[in-house]
């Protein structure tokens, strides 16, 4: 690296160094308000900056929330029956009668569900808690990198991330994925504490990474394997950048893998010992097993795309008539899925993330993150190994990567929507290289360098907007090319400098705002029209309704707001709001037993319930392909008067016909012993008939 700005590299070390020491001084005079307190040598337009950065967040996530209604039905549901029932709530019932699971952990329903157990089960309190987790990962990212870089690096992540379209979207929505990204970048801060503890804090770093190693057990019980992919950054940085000696690093990588250990241990203990007549059948299992759920079709079955992912799947696809309604349904909605198809993600491999179902998702800013990582890297080949800047790029960088990196290969079943989690790496890693590149511009490959990236952002920005929505707002993406393409020469050929010290300063201030505009006009104009739509199924997609007609989900037909694949379900009326059949939903409603219907699969039971405020048994879980409840249970239930109707016609999460064995058995000995009658369209029995 150059000597100006290996310079600067070192100077930031210092400076961070120095910060800590200031910090520890804020805490003790403005205790809870530290955080909030100017850093020495910012300017005085920092604070305001910050302020305006989370309540244009805020605004972004909060406005016409409720325009997706409950969004995702089949988690609103589970959050309806949480609610309602603490041991629905524990488990992640999807009724409050506890008879099945979602297919997944439980965690994300904790929070929402006791929000609704107060204010009451509506769309606000469904998708509400999920903004506020976005609006809070907001805020932990900007701190993170602020600690490392400074606060204009911290303010350029946060919002950076804030106007994500994919962020934008899942955190205006009810799918898992905004407390898994949240614990995330909790994760992230935690360790970038640990690594910075000095030698006085040598049990503090331990502390830190045990409350690292919570948050990360926290988001396996959000979303299993998936909140384990950002480890082995976590382990490289505190492992090479940490301060103290190997038996301090090692010991502080043992504590974070106890504290990973403490929620999920605690949570498969209590699921284990828990009596199985008093809790719900754990979905997407054979034999009603937690661990069967982390190994099969929703776990490692995911990645490796292994043909045997559902219970039962290939079963009930034989009697659909074929594997295809089982692929069909395995990728469909988000659920579960069979895996072996890498459904709607496209083909795997070293492009995916750029092709159409990805790309306009979280793809804007990868080539200048990609492009900050190998530079910034090469940079500090030389650096000290504390050196925090060099360590904030192995976290983010190495997050980036992994993460990228199974999602591009993966073979098993994937939804684009999953890439949020790579918004916080990218985020930090653009707000990190500008802040230092800049400050080395002096340094003619730093000038390549920034300007390089700066082109590539625009080019390939202009190039998704163009191929996306080519009839939406075309003056934006030509705005975006052509300033960015001017700005990147300007930066090369060092305009800023004319006129001498004065004029660098004054030249350096417009081109770096000029960078950030046109880097990120491509991004956040797609994020904001994102907040515009509703959101409805369980494959929603980001930017202008104009997008949708175009295509995507790796060559898949595409709709506003994933309503398309809602539609695909099977799922009644409207997309996401269950009132499609208001004659159906009276009938429910005046149904007056313990569960008003039951039928196959959750997509179409988590529609009845959340409409009608009843309880609707669940056959055969996600795909209609788990084996509860056995034909001897549901007759059971059935005799002891506890289901007055079957409703006929439920798949799953579009699953295959049919489903399971027990699923089959059931529909055919209710058709052969009861009458069926058309309710709104919809085949009905009356099993108190």
């Amino acid at each position: 690296m150059s000597p100006t700005t290996t310079a600067t590299l070192d100077t930031t070390d210092h400076h961070t160094q120095e910060h800590s020491h200031t910090m520890t001084t804020h805490t003790t005079s403005r205790g809870r308000w530290a955080l909030l307190a100017p850093r020495d040598g910012d300017p005085r337009w920092a604070r305001p900056a910050v302020a305006l950065m989370m309540i244009g967040t805020a605004v972004l996530y909060l406005w016409n929330l409720t325009i997706s209604q409950y969004g995702n039905s089949f988690y609103a549901a589970a959050v309806r029956a949480g609610s309602k029932s603490w041991t629905a709530m524990l488990f992640g019932s999807l009724d409050a009668n506890n008879g099945i699971t979602v297919d997944k952990p439980p965690a994300a329903y904790w929070i929402p569900s006791l929000f609704a157990r107060i204010f009451g089960f509506n769309s606000f309190t469904v998708l509400f808690p999920q903004a506020v987790m976005g609006i809070a990962a907001v805020w932990v990212l900007y701190l993170a990198v602020r600690r490392t870089n400074g606060t204009i690096a911290g303010l350029i992540a946060g919002t950076t991330m804030a106007v994500t379209p994919v962020a934008v979207m899942m955190f205006r929505f009810n799918n898992p994925d905004a407390m898994l990204t949240l614990c995330l970048v909790l994760a992230a801060y935690f360790t970038i504490r640990a690594v910075q503890s000095g030698a006085s804090g040598r049990s503090r770093s331990g502390w830190w990474m045990v409350a690292a190693g919570l948050v990360v057990g926290l988001a396996f019980l959000v979303k299993m394997l998936q909140g384990f992919m950002t480890i082995p950054a976590l382990v490289l940085v505190l492992a090479v950048a940490a301060r103290g000696g190997w038996l301090r690093r090692i010991r502080d990588v043992v504590l974070a893998g106890i504290g990973v250990c403490l929620p999920v241990g605690l949570y498969a203990a209590v699921f284990s010992l828990w009596p199985e007549g008093s809790r719900p059948y754990m979905a997407g299992t054979n034999g009603n097993s937690f661990w069967e759920l982390v190994m099969g079709y929703n776990g490692l079955a995911r990645i490796l795309g292994q043909s045997g992912g559902a219970p039962g799947a290939e079963s009930g696809a034989a009697e659909a008539g074929g594997t295809g309604a089982a692929e069909a349904a395995g990728g469909a909605m988000g659920g579960g899925g069979p895996g072996g198809g890498s459904s709607f993600g496209g083909p795997a491999g070293m492009l995916r993330m750029f092709n159409s179902g990805f790309g306009p998702e979280i793809s804007w800013l990868i080539p200048a993150a990609v492009i900050v990582l190998v530079a910034g890297l090469w940079f500090t080949r030389h650096a000290a190994r504390t050196d925090v800047t060099r360590a904030a790029l192995m976290l983010w960088g190495g997050w980036l990567v992994v993460n990228a990196g199974i999602f591009s290969f993966m073979e098993g079943t994937i939804h684009p929507y999953y890439v949020v989690v790579l918004a916080p790496a990218i985020a930090a890693l653009v707000g990190i290289g500008a802040v230092e590149l800049w400050r080395g511009r002096t340094y003619t490959p730093v000038r390549w360098v920034l300007g390089i990236g700066l082109l590539a952002t625009v080019i390939w920005g202009f190039a998704i907007m163009q191929g996306r929505a080519p009839d939406w707002l075309p003056w934006i993406r030509w705005t975006m090319l052509l300033g960015g393409s001017l700005t990147a020469v300007a930066i090369v050929a060092r305009l800023d400098e004319i006129g001498g010290a004065r004029g660098l300063r004054k030249g350096g201030v417009i081109l770096a705002l000029a960078a950030l505009v046109f880097g990120g006009l491509g991004s956040a104009s797609w994020g904001v029209a994102t907040a515009g739509n509703a959101h409805s199924g369980s494959i929603p997609t980001a930017g202008p309704a104009a997008a949708a007609s175009q295509g995507g989900m790796g060559g898949a037909p595409s709709s506003a707001g994933g309503q398309g694949a809602q539609q695909a379900q099977g799922g009644q009326g409207a997309p996401g709001d269950g009132q499609g059949n208001a004659e159906l939903t009276q009938l429910l409603q005046d149904a007056g037993t313990k569960y008003s219907a039951a039928t196959v699969g959750a997509t179409g039971a988590a529609e009845y319930m959340v409409a009608s405020d009843t309880e609707v048994l669940d056959i055969g879980g996600w795909m209609g392909s788990d084996p509860y409840p056995s034909l001897e249970e549901f007759q059971q239930m059935v005799s002891q008067g506890e289901i007055r109707y079957f409703v006929s016609g439920g798949m799953g999460g579009g699953g295959a016909p049919g489903g399971s064995s027990s699923s089959s058995e059931i529909q055919k000995w209710v058709a052969a012993h009861y009458t069926a009658t058309t309710v709104g369209g919809t085949t009905v029995y009356d099993l108190s008939s």
